[in-house]
């Protein structure tokens, strides 16, 4: 089987997550006897552009016909089965789906975020979920509160190049949801349910997990959206000391608030941005890591790697936290905000009896993404992380281990090399 991935890399400055699982996923597929023809575009490549290449860039979002050209002779010249999409923007655009199929080739892209709709691709603007451009034919929302890179212009470009390419996303043939929350938010756009497949990304398995640590790990972007400030009001409502060690890892507009705490109490280290070798560490160390993310985060991949090495994880209620940890049942719809999500994770989760407002799944909890709630469930996840080792590690085994999801997504190519459907 031959495959083409297709990959706009973000600038390695800000380090992405995204990129990180296309590498992987690459490097899954090779080794289970994949072919993989790389197509990667890196958003490092445009300050040592000429300037005619930096004069068409305005462009890029909508066509980019430089990557039309080259997409096109490394199609006609090895004819691969299908195409696999990551990001477009802005050197590759979605204009790569309509290209494959000019030459027969079915298209598959997984979706990283809801940029189908939104113009930034995060529902989250001025420190609250934002979906003012939902259901609207151009983001006119988007261009007002200059939501892409802070320029009215670059998001006016952003909002045409969605709403040129409505027509273009409806017809990829087969969506990859990486959440039961992304395969909503596509129903939502118009995408059937026969095209859309859920299969969350992976993460190398660590090997048998070393003994439990102590304490939390938060590991994350330092920006609102990820909730650091949220997290930080939660563990000052509890005396110094009283749940062991709080750890830090990330960086971004937010740092100083975590240097801040950090100087303020013992309790709090800030342990900077962490190599793999550092993460890993950082895991072993603590006992439960947290995911408070305000927004409606797809897939944090730090939550796979705390499953992978036997920690359970404390979340809030949003995008794909519930289903990473098997807690998704009632699943919030997207859009809701925290009140609404308070009410709904109130009587959610199994076992044993907990406190108003906490969800317990198979392996961890998640609250509304609130301080009161989120500092309510510190001491419940510190008592109860034990208890869940030896299920959230059966979680990565069964769900998020690579040996699984690159059989699911080579059975995903598979299925669409043999009845294609684009149009």
């Amino acid at each position: 089987m031959r495959i083409v991935v297709a990959h706009n890399r973000y600038r390695e400055a800000q380090p992405s997550g995204e990129n990180t699982i296309v590498d992987s996923e690459i490097a899954q597929l090779t080794a289970a006897g994949v072919e993989v023809l790389p197509f990667i575009r890196s958003s490092d490549e445009i300050p040592s552009m000429s300037k005619a290449a930096k004069a068409l860039l305005p462009i890029s979002p909508i066509w980019a016909p430089r990557a039309q050209h080259d997409l096109s002779r490394l199609l006609t010249e090895h004819r691969p089965d299908v195409l696999h999409l990551h990001n477009p923007y802005p050197l590759i655009s979605p204009w790569v789906v309509r290209t494959a199929h000019r030459h027969g080739v079915p298209v598959v892209q997984t979706v990283h975020n809801y940029r189908q709709v939104c113009s930034s691709g995060i529902y989250f603007r001025d420190g609250v979920i934002c979906q003012d451009c939902k259901g609207r034919a151009l983001g006119v929302p988007a261009i007002k509160h200059r939501c892409y890179r802070d320029s009215a212009a670059q998001s006016a470009l952003m909002a045409t190049t969605l709403a040129v390419h409505r027509g273009t996303w409806r017809s990829v043939d087969r969506y990859i949801a990486l959440t039961s929350a992304i395969a909503d938010h596509l129903r939502d756009y118009g995408i059937p349910d026969e095209r859309i497949v859920v299969k969350p990304n992976s993460v190398p398995d660590p090997g048998r997990p070393a003994p439990l640590g102590d304490g939390f790990l938060y590991m994350a972007r330092l920006s609102p959206e990820k909730g650091v400030d949220l997290l930080l009001d939660a563990w000052r409502r509890h005396p110094v000391g009283a749940l062991g060690t709080l750890r830090v890892a990330g960086d971004g507009e937010l740092r100083h608030l975590v240097e801040a705490a950090a100087a303020e109490r013992p309790d709090v280290v800030y342990l900077g941005q962490l190599d793999r070798a550092g993460v890993q560490a950082a895991v072993e160390a603590s006992a439960v890591v947290i995911a408070a993310a305000m927004w409606h985060d797809v897939l944090p991949t730090v939550i796979i790697e705390a499953l992978a090495s036997g920690r359970p994880v404390l979340g809030t209620a949003l995008g794909g936290i519930p289903y990473l940890v098997g807690a998704d049942a009632p699943h919030e719809p997207a859009g809701t905000g925290p009140a609404e999500n308070a009410s709904a994770v109130a009587g959610g989760g199994g076992g044993s009896p907990m406190p108003a407002g906490i969800a317990v799944g198979e392996a961890g909890w998640v609250v509304a993404p609130e301080p009161a709630a989120l500092a309510a469930a510190l001491p419940v996840a510190r008592a109860g992380a034990s208890g869940l080792t030896l299920a959230a590690r059966a979680r990565y085994e069964r769900t998020f281990h690579p040996d699984v999801v690159t059989k699911r997504l080579i059975d995903i190519y598979a299925g669409l090399a043999r009845t294609p459907n684009h149009v």
